[in-house]
């Protein structure tokens, strides 16, 4: 169902793919929009070696839910800051696309969990974290990625 990578050499390994999903902190989740129309937009994530999937959290309304209640099929896609060879100027990046379909998650407990557990990615303030979720943790949903299809390579851009 999904496609081969064109450039087979390019391809980096599964293990690179989810060392790359927990080492980022953002990348963009596409859904099904209005009319057909893909809708991107830029979002934190979790990749959770638990169950291998990737969580997010949103607020309760909006385009996106409107889209995931019409269709839970989405893509996410990210890559890192890449590196260069002594010498080169053109940056080496890894990506990462994963295909799959969307859950959305309105148990507290849940919420709390991976949230802190995402926060954790950005700050080890474990109080301001706390605090965070108490103001804003009622008006929060958590969307669970489940991969189907989960693809990387790594490219010289030139």
């Amino acid at each position: 169902m999904f496609r081969d990578l064109t450039r087979k050499n390019k391809q980096i390994s599964l293990k690179e793919c989810t060392d790359l999903l927990k080492s980022e902190t953002r990348g963009v989740l596409s859904v099904c929009g209005d009319d057909g129309y893909p809708y991107g937009m830029p979002m934190n994530h979790f990749y959770n070696d638990a169950d291998g999937c990737i969580y997010f959290h949103c607020g309760k309304g909006g385009h996106r839910l409107d889209a995931l209640n019409s269709s839970p099929k989405v893509s996410f896609c990210t890559y890192d800051s890449g590196y260069r060879e002594k010498g080169e100027w053109a940056l080496k990046v890894k990506s990462v696309i994963v295909f799959g379909k969307i859950e959305i998650i309105d148990d507290m407990n849940r919420i709390i969990d991976i949230t802190t557990k995402l926060s954790h990615k950005f700050t080890l303030d474990d109080e301001y974290i706390k605090k965070e979720i108490e103001l804003h943790g009622a008006k929060t949903l958590l969307l669970r990625l489940e991969p189907e299809h989960i693809c990387g390579k790594l490219v010289t851009e030139s």
